[in-house]
């Protein structure tokens, strides 16, 4: 038989926020991997009447693409988390150099959100007593372990995502006829992002024709200046 706090898990499961940090960096990572890996092949298929060019184009945009997203999302992901760990050294020597300072700081948060001032500064002191540090890491600074930042989830869901993504046109580039390449590449491509849309919408609760009408729209801008540039560069060679 379930227990109240067995409810509570499974209530508290079924929100989506918990899923907020990996599937940030994955939809961003399968996004950039589709639209970054298309928009290379269609730049070049514009500008090329032979297969190879395209195909490798499409390949090391894929394969320096990965990289590039997998260590920029470790970095920049890792730089948070630097924030995060200084605030909360900064957060251990306000406690023990000033104690009550900080206490009446952890009521007034508590008062600002609703609570009555005599509760408030029971709640404060109850938490206090219990794990200061914890108390004020949650309610001053706002780090959570939901919303801290975890530098390894996050670029290996987005190099991995970015691979997955860039594949797809890559096999475009590969088996589908070279005749009009650039629109088939296109079509395709806007076909995945449309996909990777819903699936993301599901994914995260969230709308799915606000996802979908997002990710086509800046799909097919991006698409369509490199497809532009490509042409430019095919008039005059």
């Amino acid at each position: 038989m379930e227990t109240n706090t067995d409810n509570l898990d499974n209530y508290l499961d079924n929100h989506f926020i918990h899923r907020s940090n990996w599937l940030r960096a994955a939809v961003l990572g399968a996004n950039d991997g589709i639209l970054s890996t298309a928009s290379i092949a269609i730049g070049v298929a514009a500008a090329s009447n032979m297969r190879d060019p395209v195909v490798l184009a499409a390949l090391a945009g894929l394969v320096a693409g990965a990289l590039s997203m997998a260590a920029g999302e470790y970095v920049s992901v890792s730089s948070q988390t630097d924030i995060e760990k200084a605030d909360i050294e900064r957060e251990k020597v306000e406690l023990n150099e000033m104690p009550e300072i900080e206490l009446h700081r952890l009521a007034e948060i508590y008062e600002k959100r609703g609570l009555k001032k005599e509760t408030a500064f029971i709640v404060a002191k109850e938490f206090t007593e219990k794990d200061a540090l914890a108390a004020h890491v949650r309610d001053e600074l706002g780090i959570n372990e939901i919303s801290q930042a975890k530098p390894l989830q996050a670029a290996l869901a987005s190099g991995a995502s970015f691979v997955v993504g860039g594949i797809l046109p890559l096999i475009v580039t590969i088996f589908l006829p070279l005749k009009g390449m650039e629109y088939t590449l296109y079509g395709s491509a806007s076909f995945f992002l449309i996909i990777l849309g819903i699936v993301a919408a599901k994914t995260g609760g969230s709308s799915i024709w606000k996802a979908i009408i997002r990710i086509t729209f800046w799909g097919t801008l991006a698409m369509g200046l490199t497809a532009f540039v490509g042409y430019l560069f095919g008039m005059n060679t």
